[in-house]
């Protein structure tokens, strides 16, 4: 690694620190291995349930299987019959009597309240060592989870192989088994590889409805889950996985979340052997986020649809203690990704969510947002590498399609130098349907893009709409082809302020960051309009003086100091705008390029170090123009807002030195010559100078900040020109 890019690693570890702020963890469990991969998704079986479970109120199950077709509820009288003189009252108790692989538990229509499960814990159980996580459950070892199984489970399945759980309902919402927000998990199945799920409910958690952790080989068929705290359905460290035709909603993080899959494409290209997870047919919708991963790596999502959340589907690299990180290898394709615009914040301003759950109003539609997340976005990806998106319908989001953004791993807990700069590389967009449905009707997103422009091998499709940056590399037929590939080791320094910002969000302190706009900040309270507002009135005050006191004389510099000012007014006007699709921030950084490019021709002469410099920051800054609105420079390894940032400190700090030294001078010669010289250079001045000593001196040049390099000439007896 050369020296220079060595510099701009430790500069993002820097940055990378200031990202640290205190965030919600939205995940902790035990330390846990992925698994060898040696299983396989397991397959439905058919015939005669080997357990029954059902409830004793014959008229209550009547009614229930009133409405279901003749055969169905003939089966279903048959099977309760059985139940009475054989089955179990309660899910935990069949679960309890498995003695083999290869089992299966029928579940018949009624609700599940699992009371025998639902006190809280008591002796040696109360009494367990174990850490805390953030939230303040605790992080119990698969031993303890053994040892009290409903300190934190309604049902535990633990270390049942090839177990079988199928509602025998007409429909998912005829089995309903309900936490009453009295435990952390609905049902849990933990290291129970070759487990299938089918036909039921599970809801009202104080974390997921369904958890299956540690496994080779899990199904989720046809599964209803719904208003919980976090997760509807959460699968963790696990491999050979399928879900399918489920649904869920009301969840505080996300719907279908698949955190650490199985990291087993490390180390390819986008052509891979296969994956760990496949999501398909499912809808998840009216939760802070329909999918989302924590190193949800080597996922197939296909066909399924994410809609009226905040946000549609996301994965991310951002969050500790999760193997397989950095995320990696999901593919997305033919997913309904749209209307992601719910706020759900202003239940967390009003207080909504600090009461307890059971008072939220879950059922009546409240969400209580667990982690920042943009409203609006169809699909985020917060430092993930090697993704393709491809083939999807994304439409009607308020915000952007696709938002892209690094995740340095500071974050996460790694601090070696060389992994800082490791995540948002080679994520492929191509082929989507962007601002249109099914049906071909035009439902535009606000905009196409928002990237923050770190990575290497990003691309996006060329029919890309209105998007920030405007331009975006291009990808090419054949994957891994780029056109225009960049390869930066830092993002745009406007948007890792306002990612920094946005970060700062805590739902059990009801903080929600003043500055970004996720939670409703408007105008001048957004970090964008005020980091251009106060570069703004800075760049006027200095450049407003710079020109009375050295450039007024010059038309070119007055026309360019004009130029200047309406330049930087409509960069805060772009502010603004945040992702509105103009090119009003391109043409503020033209007209305040043309500012410092055409006062830098008049200061040259006179003082070249400052008019060379400002010549520089002029270039700079219509180059950051050209980098923006017409094509991102290929193969550097910081944009030009960065160089441009750094050297406008240099500048200001050298133009009121210039002015503040030039001040200093008019006043001393004012002094020498006395009021009656003054009043006669006056009267023989020169008014047509194009210098900015024209009429007055013709100095030698001065080489730095505050430096005076040299004696001026002299007016004359009479006033005049020496």
């Amino acid at each position: 690694m050369s020296w220079t890019r060595r510099l701009l690693v430790v500069l993002v570890a820097l940055a990378a620190a200031l990202l640290a702020a205190p965030a919600a963890q939205a995940h902790e469990e035990r330390p846990v291995t992925l698994p060898d991969g040696s299983g396989s998704v397991p397959v439905h079986r058919a015939g005669e349930p080997d357990l029954l479970v059902c409830k004793s109120d014959r008229a209550d199950f009547e009614r229930r299987i009133s409405g279901f077709p003749a055969e169905l509820r003939t089966r279903n009288l048959g099977l309760f019959d059985r139940c009475q003189k054989s089955g179990y009252r309660h899910l935990q108790q069949a679960v309890d009597t498995v003695d083999r692989p290869g089992m299966s538990i029928a579940i018949l229509p009624g609700l599940y309240e699992e009371e025998p499960s639902l006190p809280g814990p008591t002796g040696e159980c109360a009494r367990l060592k174990a850490p805390n996580s953030q939230l303040g459950y605790q992080i119990l070892s698969y031993a303890q989870q053994k040892q009290c199984p409903h300190n934190q489970n309604l049902v535990a399945i633990l270390g049942k192989k090839q177990l079988q759980i199928e509602g025998t309902g007409a429909e998912r919402t005829d089995v309903v088994i309900d936490a009453k927000y009295q435990k952390l998990n609905a049902i849990r199945a933990d290291g129970s590889d070759g487990i299938y799920f089918k036909n039921f409910t599970a809801q009202r958690t104080t974390f997921n409805s369904l958890y299956v952790l540690a496994q080779d080989g899990f199904v989720i068929d046809d599964v209803l889950t719904r208003w919980n705290d976090e997760y509807g359905f959460l699968t963790f460290a696990s491999d050979h996985g399928l879900y399918k035709n489920c649904e869920s909603y009301g969840n505080g993080d996300s719907g279908i979340y698949p955190g650490s899959a199985s990291d087993i494409n490390d180390g390819y290209g986008y052509d891979v052997p296969r994956y760990s997870i496949e999501i398909t047919g499912c809808r998840s919708h009216h939760n802070m986020v329909g999918y989302s991963g924590t190193a949800g790596d080597s996922v197939h999502v296909h066909d399924n649809e994410f809609d009226h959340n905040m946000g549609g589907a996301s994965m991310d690299s951002a969050f500790p203690g999760h193997p397989g990180l950095p995320q990696n290898h999901a593919r997305f394709e033919r997913n309904l990704i749209h209307d992601n615009n719910a706020d759900y914040y202003p239940y967390v301003a009003d207080g909504t969510c600090a009461k307890p759950p059971v008072e939220r109003g879950y059922e009546d539609g409240v969400v209580c947002p667990q982690i920042s997340m943009p409203p609006g976005t169809g699909i985020i990806t917060a430092g993930g590498n090697w993704n393709i998106y491809e083939n999807n319908w994304i439409y009607g989001q308020r915000r952007a399609a696709f938002f892209l953004s690094a995740v340095p791993a500071f974050i996460r807990g790694e601090n070696a130098l060389a992994k800082q700069t490791d995540t948002s590389h080679h994520n492929r967009y191509a082929g989507n349907h962007l601002g249109t449905d099914k049906a071909g009707r035009s439902r535009p997103n606000r905009a196409d893009v928002w990237w923050d422009g770190q990575g290497d091998g990003n691309c996006w499709q060329s029919d890309t709409g209105p998007s920030t940056p405007r331009s975006l590399p291009e990808c090419g037929a054949a994957r891994g082809a780029v056109s225009g590939r960049t390869d930066r080791l830092m993002g745009e320094p406007v948007k890792i302020a306002q990612l920094l910002v946005c970060a700062d969000y805590n739902v059990q302190a009801r903080r929600l960051p003043a500055g970004c706009d996720w939670y409703g900040a408007h105008g001048i309270e957004r970090i964008e309009v005020q980091i251009a507002l106060s570069a703004a009135l800075v760049l006027v005050l200095v450049g407003g003086v710079l020109w009375w006191r050295l450039l007024r004389h010059s038309r070119l510099a007055t026309a360019a100091t004009l130029l200047g000012g309406i330049g930087l007014g409509l960069d805060v006007a772009g502010a603004t705008t945040g992702l509105a699709s103009s090119y009003l921030p391109a043409v503020a950084l033209l007209l305040t390029g043309a500012w410092w490019t055409g006062i830098g021709l008049v200061l040259r002469g006179e003082r070249p170090g400052l008019g060379w410099t400002t010549m520089v920051l002029g270039a700079l800054t219509l180059l950051d123009a050209f980098d923006k609105a017409v094509l991102m420079i290929p193969w550097i390894p910081v944009g030009p807002a960065w160089v441009r940032g750094l050297v406008g400190v240099v500048w200001v700090v050298w133009a009121v030195a210039a002015s503040a030294r030039h001040s200093e001078r008019a006043a001393g010669e004012g002094a020498d010559r006395g009021p009656d010289a003054d009043a006669r250079a006056a009267g023989t001045r020169d008014g047509g100078g194009t210098g900015a000593g024209a009429g007055a001196r013709s100095g030698p040049a001065d080489s730095g900040p505050g430096t005076d390099s040299g004696s001026d000439r002299r007016a004359g007896p009479d006033g005049g020109r020496s």
